[in-house]
């Protein structure tokens, strides 16, 4: 339930919308993040862009409705949707496997709010802003990788917010007049640092309780048990992995961005330690902190220093030794984690990181040394120069590493594979022949109905010239089976649940060549009829398909929320609230008294 008149709505896709009626297997998609397949997880801008327009007088609501459609069979967004009355609504297409939902969502809202203007924004928004404006349910495209600010000029204009200024002088933004002719203002806006926005979990929970709607803010379907939080370092990469949509070069062709915009590193450490008033879940520090150079993971460090809950950090490449003395002398209970890609440096350099083994090897042991309490290894298929042999050295790799420096439990390998997508923007998708990538889907009408593929395999936008796509799908199964195996043996998991992973897994290649037999053998009705008696087997096998999700959690002791802290804070919030609506009529009549006395 809704109290008072939002100025704009933030809404959530699924991304497949119904993806409770559609038999999709949709593979390990999703098995290395905290969402499951439908990536119910609303961008960590949605928190920033809501916070900063609330600052700025505006007030916002966000509806995760891919998290209620997840956890309410019987929840439907249209009538929600109908009976909201906003200035304007928001929707993420931040990442490209949002398409589908993203635009059903648009349409949906133009069908009962046909004068409520709908503004897009996010990564793939921005690539395909063209595009996306041509729909004629999609009114405003806010571009680039910093959208606070030009949002917020947008919806001063759309509020008639005085001082507001004229569509074509807003930053940013594309948008449609109402001849229905296109315009695409400059891309100027680009801050040099994130010192002006706060990712602060604290409004999340004050709107939630304001709104009375926890479950529309909640920002996975799992959150409640393992709620781990982020801070924002940076946005932008000094790295150029060739398949990344968020890398330097994406960043440059996208954004305009030519650096990094870093926070304050003492804003940083006040974001970690803040996060903790909520909850003992682990923190997850977004970006490499030497990417601002070592004076800046310093300051972070001294800052942050005799902080005690769990803190997860990134690196990008091998780290030295007094790096990672400086990580543990601050942080008690720190995890690491690093993406090697492959564990062959000629696959890693295609990739786009130029170093050997040795070196990231002895990170590992420096890190475990000094006192990491856990360190996380991710591998991926689907890489340049990688054949499905490679794939599986990586995971002999994997068994080495561990015979190497994890009898203690302590160091944990994965591997996933490049899917659903090959991001657009990334230097592979802008240039697939030079490495090695031939690619199925461009445009994001293309893209938007490869989402609806029967399985993983047909929503792939690309195969590459060392796998086909047949050959990717297999061998991912084969590295996560034998992976898994890996990790029962060195008791990262349990017999019992290694079982049930590898018997899933052997159900999802069942279920692949099953689905293969289906799209041959069957007309378009009687597929159909079939893919519909398979949906809740394929539901079942869709989650944690090659590993159980839970392997990447941080153990938390005792309650993960601090239910007390965030109860007196909200006490207080109403008490302040109060006495705000108390003084306000003596605020009024104020100044009327201080005139008659002079």
């Amino acid at each position: 339930m809704i109290f008072g008149r939002a100025d704009l709505v933030f809404l959530h896709a699924p991304s497949v919308y119904d993806f409770r009626k559609h038999s999709i297997l949709y593979g390990p998609v999703s098995d290395l993040v905290p969402s499951t397949p439908v990536f119910e997880m609303y961008p960590i801008g949605f928190t920033t862009m809501a916070e900063y327009l609330e600052r700025h007088g505006l007030r916002v609501r966000i509806l995760n409705l891919a998290v209620r459609m997840l956890t309410d069979d019987e929840f439907d967004p249209e009538p929600l949707i109908a009976a909201l009355n906003p200035a304007a609504f928001g929707i993420d297409l931040h990442w490209l496997p949002h398409a589908h939902g993203a635009l059903a969502i648009a349409e949906m809202v133009k069908r009962h709010h046909p004068h409520t203007p709908v503004i897009f924004g996010g990564f793939s928004s921005t690539y395909y802003h063209e595009e996306l404006i041509r729909y004629p349910y999609v009114d405003y495209v806010v571009r680039g990788d910093s959208a606070e600010e030009p949002l917020r000029q947008l919806m001063s204009h759309l509020t008639g917010m005085r001082g507001a200024p004229a569509l074509k002088d807003i930053p940013n933004l594309t948008w449609r007049d109402r001849e229905g002719e296109a315009h695409t203002n400059p891309l100027t806006y680009r801050p040099d640092n994130l010192d002006h926005v706060m990712l602060d979990y604290r409004y999340v929970v004050r709107a939630a309780a304001r709104d009375l709607d926890l479950g529309s803010y909640v920002p996975f379907k799992d959150w409640m048990d393992y709620p781990i939080m982020a801070a924002l370092s940076c946005r932008g990469c000094t790295q150029s992995c060739v398949i990344c949509g968020g890398s330097a070069a994406a960043f440059k062709e996208m954004h305009g961005r030519t650096r990094p915009a870093f926070r304050r590193p003492e804003m940083l450490a006040a974001d970690v330690r803040r996060s903790a008033d909520m909850s003992r879940g682990p923190v997850f520090v977004l970006g490499d902190l030497r990417q601002a150079g070592p004076n800046y993971a310093l300051r972070f460090f001294n800052s942050v220093r005799g902080f005690k809950g769990p803190v997860i950090l990134e690196l990008f490449s091998p780290a030295s030794r007094e790096f990672l003395q400086q990580a543990a002398d601050a942080l008690s209970n720190f995890t690491l984690e690093v993406s090697l890609e492959s564990h062959d440096p000629v696959v890693r350099h295609a990739f786009g990181k130029p170093y050997g083994n040795e070196p990231m090897e002895r990170t590992i042991a420096d890190a475990l040394d000094v006192g990491a309490r856990r360190l996380d290894v991710f591998f991926m298929s689907g890489l340049p120069q990688q054949t499905a042999e490679s794939v599986m050295g990586t995971i002999d790799y994997c068994e080495d590493l561990l015979r190497r420096f994890g009898q203690d439990g302590r160091l944990a390998p994965f591997i996933s594979p490049l899917a659903p997508f090959l991001d657009p923007g990334s230097r592979a998708f802008e240039n697939p022949d030079e490495h090695g990538y031939r690619l199925f889907a461009h445009t994001l009408e293309e893209h938007r109905r490869r989402l609806v593929a029967p399985s993983w395999k047909y929503v792939l936008n690309y195969e590459t010239r060392w796998m086909t796509r047949d050959q990717l799908v297999d061998v991912t199964y084969a590295a996560g089976r034998r992976l898994n195996q890996v990790k029962a043996q060195y008791g990262l998991v349990a017999a019992a649940q290694a079982q049930i992973t590898e018997q899933r897994i052997d159900r999802a290649v069942a279920l692949m060549a099953e689905i293969d037999r289906l799209m041959v053998q069957t007309t378009p009705a009687e597929f159909s009829l079939e893919m519909a008696r398979l949906k809740e087997e394929v539901d079942q096998v869709n989650m944690s398909t090659v590993c159980e999700k839970r392997e990447l959690e941080v153990g938390v002791s005792g309650p993960k929320l601090r239910y007390s802290q965030v109860a007196q804070m909200l006490i207080q919030d109403t008490l302040h609230a109060m006495g705000r609506r108390l003084l306000s009529p003596w605020r009024r009549l104020q100044p009327v008294y201080v005139s008659q006395d002079s």
